[in-house]
Order: structure tokens, then C-alpha cells, then sequence
């Protein structure tokens, strides 16, 4: 492997006060080979603008401005996008989401609904008995 070198050490780059990130899986894991090159335009833009949970604002006319890009391609580039589950959509609402899987539902979340289930029938049965025992 050749040694690095720093080839501009007046141009080394800081980590700026509004840092974005860019995943290298997007490289690793192949997502980028998945993208035509509006979709990965649209998925800079995305992970630049957005906040610390991937959430951004930017409406379509300021994206088509900023991406030099027609509406019909960018609603396209955001479908696609979309359909390869790197971001959510809800306008005007963009999220860049994770690339790590949904966390599974926990299966003992439904034990703990039927322990609550039954600690709530012995406590109607228990409150059933003391009306009985006032009553008779």
C-alpha cells in the first residue's frame, strides 16, 4: 500500500461547528451503486442541510434551485431514494435515515402486556370479592 501523504497542508480540513457526516457503508455496503446520479445529488444535499436526526425542510423549489435539477426529476430522485430506504418523506419533512436495519420488536413486550392483563383481572376480582363481602 503506497504511504499517505497530505498533499495541501494550508487546505487540511476541520471538522466545522455545523458538522454533517457522510456513512461510509453508503460506499461499502454498495447503496451508492444503487443511485443514478440525481438521487445521490438529492442524498448530499439531504445529509448536508439536515440536523442531528436527519431532518430537513427544504421544500422542492429550493431544492430544484439548489440542485439545478427539474421538479419531475426530483420527485423522481426522491422516490427512488425512498424505495432504497435511505430516506423517509413526509412533506414538507425529509429524514435521512440510518443505514443499520429497524430494530426488531422485542417478542417479551407481549408477555408484559398479558402480565399486565392479569394483574388487572386479579385486582377486578379481588375488588368483586370485598362488594360481596360489604354486601352479604
Amino acid at each position: 500500500m503506497p504511504h499517505k501523504r497530505v498533499l495541501r497542508p494550508d487546505r487540511l480540513r476541520q471538522v466545522p461547528p455545523q458538522f454533517s457526516w457522510i456513512d461510509q457503508r453508503l460506499v461499502r455496503d454498495r447503496h451508492l451503486e444503487r443511485c443514478d446520479v440525481h438521487a445521490l445529488a438529492l442524498y448530499l444535499a439531504l445529509v448536508t442541510v439536515a440536523d442531528a436526526q436527519g431532518l430537513s425542510y427544504y421544500g422542492e423549489a429550493s431544492l430544484t434551485r439548489l440542485l439545478s435539477m427539474p421538479a419531475a426529476r426530483l420527485i423522481q430522485a426522491r422516490a427512488d431514494l425512498i424505495h432504497l430506504d435511505l430516506i423517509a418523506y413526509e412533506r414538507p419533512l425529509y429524514q435521512v435515515l440510518s443505514l443499520d436495519p429497524p430494530v426488531a420488536a422485542r417478542v417479551h413486550g407481549v408477555q408484559s402486556v398479558e402480565r399486565g392483563l392479569a394483574q388487572l383481572r386479579a385486582t377486578l376480582t379481588g375488588q368483586r370479592s370485598a362488594d360481596r363481602d360489604r354486601r352479604g
